[in-house]
């Protein structure tokens, strides 16, 4: 190969050339077929062949926002894994739970993690968070092809506004469908097989002001109930000692709670549940 044709330093024109702040579109021209949804696509629906990541529950509270999921994955009517994890830190501020095709969903995370630490890299700043939740649904809407064969991708993003007005909560969740569109959603979202029951458990114990502690309750505690109702949610593990990961964002950035936080939580959530009903009996 010519120095003409491989360019400075042996790197091809689109490495040197390219002046887009988007890791996407650059792997769009250089390797396509290493995008989720440029794939050769299945001839018939494969969805039931697939581990499915099922539920994830978000909160905004006084500071911040909260994102948790359980550990379950299923595949059909089988458990394949007792401790997957769903939610992840997408850069220094914002979180990104995954529910449905967990292997296309580990993959479009990790991707997109690279999306936002390219364009810091290329443009010497953090993207808004606007922005951020707008390049996701991007990736999104670039797997439908594959979410029509039974492989659909359905985050929940959220993340700290560092540009939020002044008496404006800081902590915001976007929500997504297939097609990528992007929702905004007031104090509370879920999404997966048992957001339903998540959903109406956040109805009776969120509320605006939260603290990080009852808003790390009420996290746990929806998907507590979801796991109640829903067989592919995973309740806590308290013989494996398995519990939600939980990811709290606030003015400090996005870190992961400790294990035995959440633990503590969750063991407090089931003590109660015991003496109600030993009460009732």
């Amino acid at each position: 190969m010519s120095e003409q044709s491989t360019g400075r330093s042996g790197f091809t024109p689109a490495y040197l050339d390219r002046v887009g702040s988007s890791f996407t579109d650059f792997l769009g021209t250089t390797a396509p077929d290493l995008l989720p949804g440029r794939r050769t696509l299945p001839a018939v629906p494969v969805g039931e062949l697939s581990p499915h990541a099922t539920t994830i529950v978000s909160v905004t509270f006084d500071g911040g926002v909260l994102m948790g999921g359980d550990r379950r994955a299923t595949m059909g009517n089988l458990i394949s894994s007792r401790d997957i994890e769903k939610v992840y830190a997408a850069d220094s501020w914002s979180v990104i739970g995954i529910a449905g095709a967990a292997g296309i969903a580990i993959e479009m995370v990790r991707l997109y993690q690279v999306e936002l630490e390219h364009y810091e890299k290329i443009e010497g700043m953090t993207m808004s968070l606007d922005g951020k939740a707008n390049r996701l649904a991007g990736m999104i809407r670039g797997n439908l092809g594959a979410a029509m064969q039974g492989l659909a991708v359905v985050p929940l993003f959220a993340g700290y506004d560092l540009d939020a007005a002044e008496g404006a909560s800081p902590g915001r969740i976007f929500s997504y469908d297939v097609t990528g569109g992007n929702y905004e959603e007031r104090g509370y979202a879920s999404v997966g097989s048992g957001s339903l029951f998540a959903k109406n458990s956040l109805k009776k114990t969120w509320r605006p002001g939260l603290s990080g502690d009852a808003a790390t309750r009420t996290v746990v505690e929806a998907l507590y109930d979801a796991a109640d109702d829903d067989s592919a949610t995973g309740g806590p593990d308290t013989v494996r000692r398995l519990f939600p990961i939980v990811y709290r964002v606030d003015a400090e950035g996005a870190v992961r709670l400790p294990d035995a936080e959440v633990a503590a939580v969750a063991d407090a959530i089931v003590a109660d549940r015991s003496a109600a009903e030993n009460r009732e009996g």
